[in-house]
């Protein structure tokens, strides 16, 4: 005989469980239409794999588990899929949630199920694997995909397996009316489940008030090790924690859940749902559901299909209106009222109640307390119900918090025998939500703090880097200078005769040297050269000082090197003017031939840095740089060299005689040239609509084609002009 221990406090409210346990379970006409809600458990809400118009299979899987807490969603019966679409469902609130809209087509085809003959032969983690993939969640209490649940912690062995049958609250008795029915089917999944976990008892925990039930427990356990606990009735002994505390003596701690102790505990419908889902592969699309009350003319326990209108299964049972004062989805201590009747049914709805006005008059105006105690004695978590009500009508909810809110179970024990009619449970829901709401918004202020310290940090560091940078750079200069400055003390100064000697020499070598030789006539391609990058320079300095000058820096240095700069103009003006003037009558020397090579290499080395400051440019400015002004300076003053070089070339090109013009290879040429800058501003306008990493390298890639496509232009408008002048 297993020893039954207690719990504290406890009430005894009357049971009213006859009135639907005098009829066998009856089983519903399909009805007009089924919402099937994406979200019937705890987790994240199922992944739909249907679509509108779909037809569908009894048993079909119409949503995918989404994360790892989470279950699917099967189709109750075959029918047509009318839409995806927010509805009412159950919930206090009266909120909306996305439902799959099945309309039946009254056929009942099954889809193809995958039963298993012998659960030994299959690992756990495959059998877990096909409970996950049926959809059950636990059908007694919140929802909790089971498959999770028989996952305990690798360090909480589970040694005692718990099936929850006491069905405490009054009016229900769904539980009551499966265990006396289908008790094989409660004890072969409650043997899967010992199967997985390994446990060493298995016991079914069921209330003294079911006598028919426990005598078919009894009769399906024969030849099995697993133990029948009848517990005394009383309210809330079908409470989790209670249960546990009846049939084994140990409490589960604060903030804990039952593993710690070593204990795991499930329901007798998820039981039975988890044999019919391992041995016929079918999934959970049902569950028994107790309708009861005055305001109905059949009272019992019907089979109904999930997502079936709650209005639909009231109209079956002779709802009448006129005698109910309000419905109630659920018990009558933790059960809520609800608003819509057309609201469907899902995998956790075990009764629906049409209470009379008889049966549930209006409460009467709450009293202020009176302090007598009445609710910490029927308290089965051992609170102060009466602290918690006060802290949480004073809104201090830490304080409520710290006497152990969130270990309420809200039972309603102490709301039922409050003498002053305080709705103590509303209270304490109403604390918990401030402090849920209170932690999200810490959490998110949390992860704001974090961003913006990262923020900050990396910006600091990037100073950091960036002022390290201009230091070395600092340092770099002074040291250069320094060097310069020992190099000029070091170097002996030269004397004045030196000097005069050294004039005399160098003026009576070049007297020889003229004497000896005939000079040569002067580069005018170089000189004008030359003058073009001495004019670029100018351009450059006088740019720079302009910007020192609007920004109120120094300019004095700067003033000084244009001023050079003018000086070096000028000089190579006159330099390339008198190499233009027309040599003496006397002497006609000619001029040295160029050195095309040489030209050429000055270009393409010109060209190539041209290209390498406009890639640094692009990417200076894509990334906010600091030195985008100084870039596009240095970018501007390679143009000019580039075009002096080109200049240069063309000038020391010999003029070709009579160029037989290739017009239609330069047609070619320009036609290969648009198309490889169309097949590139394809590429560009598909890296912009993904948001790629690589738009900056394909614009500036666009822009050198663009410019190979202008030359080609010119190129071909010139061979045309000339083959014009020809003919």
């Amino acid at each position: 005989m297993r020893k039954i221990w207690d719990f504290p406090g406890g009430i005894h409210p009357p049971e009213n469980k006859h009135q639907s346990t005098t009829a066998p379970i009856r089983t519903l006409p399909l009805p007009e239409a089924l919402y099937i809600p994406l979200q019937q458990h705890i987790g994240a809400p199922s992944q739909t794999l249907v679509n509108t118009g779909d037809r569908v299979l009894k048993g079909q899987m119409l949503a995918e588990p989404q994360g790892r807490v989470s279950v699917a969603v099967h189709a109750p019966t075959s029918g047509t899929i009318e839409g995806i679409v927010p509805h009412p469902v159950p919930h206090p609130s009266g909120m909306t949630d996305w439902c799959v809209v099945l309309q039946p087509d009254g056929e009942e085809q099954w889809a193809d199920l995958e039963p298993l003959e012998d659960y030994h032969s299959e690992a756990a983690p495959a059998l877990l694997e096909r409970i996950r993939r049926a959809g059950i969640a636990g059908m007694g209490g919140a929802g909790f995909p089971t498959e999770i649940k028989l996952h305990p912690p690798r360090d909480d062995k589970v040694r005692t397996l718990i099936l929850n049958g006491a069905e405490c609250e009054p009016y229900i008795t769904a539980d009551d009316m499966l265990m006396r029915t289908r008790a094989t089917d409660i004890v072969r999944g409650l043997e899967i489940m010992a199967f997985i976990l390994e446990p060493e008892e298995c016991v079914i925990g069921i209330e003294d008030n079911k006598p028919e039930a426990i005598e078919a427990l009894k009769q399906a356990v024969t030849g099995t090790r697993i133990d029948i606990a009848v517990v005394p009735t009383k309210y809330p002994s079908g409470g989790e924690k209670q249960l546990i505390q009846l049939l084994t003596g140990l409490e589960v701690p604060h903030g804990g859940i039952p593993a710690d102790v070593g204990v795991m505990c499930q329901n007798v419908g998820t039981a039975a749902a988890v044999y019919r889902a391992v041995r016929f592969g079918e999934p959970l699309i049902s569950r028994i559901t107790t309708l009861t009350g005055e305001g109905l003319a059949s009272k019992g326990n019907v089979e109904a299909l999930i997502g079936t209108p709650i209005r639909f299964l009231l109209e079956q049972s002779g709802f009448s209106e006129a005698n109910t004062q309000r419905l109630i989805m659920g018990g009558p201590m933790m059960g809520f009222t609800l608003d819509d009747p057309d609201v469907p049914v899902i995998k956790t709805t075990n009764c629906i109640i049409a209470g009379s006005p008889e049966e549930f008059p209006a409460p009467p105006p709450a009293q202020p307390c009176i302090r007598c105690g009445m609710c910490a004695e029927a308290c089965p978590m051992e609170l102060l119900p009466q602290q918690l009500f006060w802290f949480a009508q004073s809104q201090e909810f830490e304080k409520a918090e710290q006497h152990n809110l969130f270990d309420c179970i809200e039972c309603g024990a102490c709301s039922y025998v409050c003498p002053s009619t305080i709705p103590l449970v509303q209270f304490y829901r109403y604390a918990k939500g401030e402090l849920r709401q209170q932690r999200d918004y810490q959490i998110k202020s949390d992860r704001a703090r974090e961003r913006f310290e990262a923020r900050q940090a990396r910006l600091e560091r990037e100073q950091a880097e960036k002022e390290a940078k201009r230091k070395a750079r600092a340092e770099a200069a002074a040291k250069a200078q320094a060097e310069k400055r020992e190099q000029a003390a070091e170097k002996p100064k030269k004397t004045a005769s030196a000097a005069v000697e050294a004039a005399l020499a160098r003026k009576g070598m070049a007297a020889r040297t003229e004497a000896a030789a005939t000079p040569e006539a002067p580069d005018i391609a170089t000189l004008e050269a030359n003058l073009t990058k001495a004019q670029a320079k100018l351009r450059n300095m006088q740019g720079l000082l302009k910007d020192a000058r609007d920004q109120g820096g120094d300019t004095e240095k700067l003033e000084r090197a244009v001023a050079k700069n003018e000086e070096r103009v000028a000089a190579a003006q006159a330099a390339l003017d008198d190499a233009k003037a027309p040599a003496p009558a006397t002497e006609a020397p000619e001029s040295p031939t160029p050195d095309l090579e040489t030209l050429q290499a000055n270009l393409d080395k010109a060209t190539a840095k041209l290209d390498t400051m406009r890639n640094l440019l692009a990417e200076a400015r894509a990334e906010g740089g600091d030195n985008v002004e100084k870039l596009e300076r240095a970018v501007a003053k390679n143009e000019q060299r580039v075009q002096a070089a080109q200049d240069a070339l063309n000038a020391a090109r010999p003029a070709p005689s009579a160029p037989k013009t290739d017009i239609p290879e330069l047609e070619a040429a320009l036609d290969k040239a648009r198309a490889k800058l169309d097949t590139m501003q394809g590429m560009l306008q598909e890296a912009r609509d993904a948001n790629g990493d690589n738009v900056d390298k394909l614009e500036r890639a666009v822009a050198k084609n663009q410019d190979r496509v202008a030359r080609a232009e010119q190129a071909l408008a010139e061979a045309r002009n000339t083959a014009d002048t020809e003919s």
